[in-house]
């Protein structure tokens, strides 16, 4: 079977001239018009990206999904090859019906007629992973019920082994080849695959984010059914809505546009800097609007996550940007890690300078973050920053929020929009709420720490090395009783700490 898929992906990179790509090294340019002459017939009109995105069509869903991720990298493809794979688009058949109350009866040991109190045949959703249908269970709650493809997860290791060959070939024989990291982008793309084909993991993370939004006006997202959910199949509230792109109907029902395009960012902000946990695939058809104006997330696949270090640093980047602090910008990457410790801060300042000053003042519609974002990449590579990957998805996730606020609202000015909300975090980060957040965050683990600092002590006194004079031991001695003294302040300070804590107002 691999065999052939290898050689219709050979028959498909050939009819869209895909030899370009890998046979542009000068070692091979006897090879390629070796090629170029058996293929005298062949006329290329189309430029490279318009058939390289062709050809990801033409072999199937997998490769489709490949080109998405890829598209993400700008900081790895030519711009116009990222702008052409940016357009790929996620339609696939569905699979019949049988198969799919084939694979609920076996995974839920019953027929579907017993399972659900109704169930839709036909899909109100297909994709290359899996297909959605509508159901009700047993008593009347409308539900979404996600399917899994059968078979699919063999289809995707035959497609991520020819992946990986492809990946050695580019690096063998493209000029670009190791700097572009193929076997990194395919290891990228096998772990978001990974996710999506355990529909239990897609589950929890709409359960997770269904709880950091409890009570929000601003986002609902549908109740995950667990006692109806496997590795195969996801069972979670239907939700009802208009999809974020069609603006026309929206304003119909009264939505406040305008309104709708902030929310969207503020969404955004609050699940990076507030929960460090965000919708990674923001795409529109993944987004509902309710005629109240809330969005609904649909599709938990992709997710993104962030430390509280990334947050930190994320946050003083992003607040440096909109007061025009370049240095602070330039800073913050030095001490975070994400550029060398030797880089000169005024020459990085001056090309984060050049880079973005443009762009400030500008209504949406005027700003492009894909141009924005590339610039800034070729900036980093001058000074041999290395992307960092749990970024890559906060900047696909960026790129659909510029897509999605252009088309509501294309006056919308990201930057005074952002900038409120960045400041209040930071406020609650850096200011006295932070730290006694910390502080309570903390103080279970001081409550353990506080018995034991005596014994602690001690042991750390017993260790030091014997004393080989009499100077020697009055010096040891004046030593051990200043950290004594030392400690014993540190442990009243934490008690009272933990004491203040515990007894704060909150």
């Amino acid at each position: 079977m691999r065999l052939f898929r290898l050689l219709k992906i050979a028959r498909v990179s050939l009819r869209f001239g895909l030899d370009e790509f890998f046979l542009g090294h000068e070692r091979v340019r006897g090879l390629r018009t070796a090629l170029n002459a058996l293929l005298f017939w062949r006329r290329l009109e189309r430029p490279r990206a318009e058939r390289l995105r062709l050809a990801l069509e033409a072999l199937g869903p997998i490769f489709v999904k490949f080109g998405q991720v890829l598209s993400t990298r700008r900081d790895l493809l030519p711009t116009d090859i990222a702008d052409e794979l940016a357009k790929l688009q996620d339609q696939v058949p569905p699979f019949p019906a049988a198969q799919v109350e084939a694979t609920l009866s076996r995974v839920y040991g019953r027929t579907v007629g017993r399972v659900f109190g109704a169930f839709e045949r036909e899909p109100v959703a297909s994709a290359s992973v899996a297909q959605v249908h509508l159901a009700s269970l047993p008593d009347g709650t409308e539900v979404a019920v996600k399917v899994l493809r059968p078979g699919i997860a063999k289809v995707i290791a035959n497609d991520l082994a020819l992946l990986d060959v492809g990946a050695t070939l580019i690096e063998l024989l493209w000029a670009d080849g190791r700097r572009l990291k193929p076997h990194e982008v395919v290891a990228e793309f096998a772990r978001h695959l990974e996710v999506e084909l355990d529909l239990m993991r897609e589950a929890s993370n709409a359960s997770q984010l269904r709880r950091n939004f409890e009570g929000s006006s601003l986002l609902l997202v549908p109740e995950v059914y667990w006692d109806y959910c496997s590795s195969e199949v996801m069972v979670m509230q239907r939700m009802h809505g208009t999809p974020v792109s069609q603006v026309a109907a929206l304003r119909a029902q009264g939505v406040d546009i305008p309104k709708l395009a902030r929310a969207g960012v503020e969404i955004f902000f609050t699940q990076v800097f507030r929960d460090g946990f965000f919708h990674a695939d923001m795409h529109p058809g993944n987004i509902f609007v309710t005629p109240q104006g809330q969005y609904i997330a649909l599709d938990f696949g992709i997710m993104g996550a962030l430390t509280e270090v990334d947050k930190n640093y994320l946050a003083q980047n992003f607040l440096a940007f909109f007061r025009r602090d370049y240095r602070r910008v330039a800073e913050a990457h030095i001490e975070s890690g994400w550029a060398p410790k030797d880089t000169r801060v005024d020459e990085f300042e001056a090309a984060i300078r050049t880079v973005c000053e443009p762009i400030f003042d500008k209504p949406l519609k005027e700003i492009s973050f894909g141009r924005l974002l590339l610039r800034l990449f070729q900036t980093s590579r001058r000074f041999n920053i290395e992307i960092q990957p749990q970024l890559v998805m906060l900047q696909k996730t960026l790129l659909n929020i510029e897509g999605l606020g252009r088309d509501l609202d294309p006056e919308l000015d990201l930057w005074v929009t952002a900038k409120p909300f960045l400041e209040r975090w930071m406020s609650e980060r850096v200011g006295w709420r932070g730290l006694l957040r910390h502080l309570r965050q903390e103080a279970p683990y001081w409550t353990t720490m506080l018995p034991q600092l005596p014994r602690l002590l001690h042991q750390a006194l017993s260790q030091q090395a014997s004393p080989r004079s009499a100077e020697d031991a009055a010096a040891l001695l004046r030593e051990r009783r200043r950290q004594t003294r030392i400690l014993a302040a540190i442990a009243v300070l934490l008690a009272l700490l933990v004491a203040a804590v515990i007894w704060a107002p909150r």
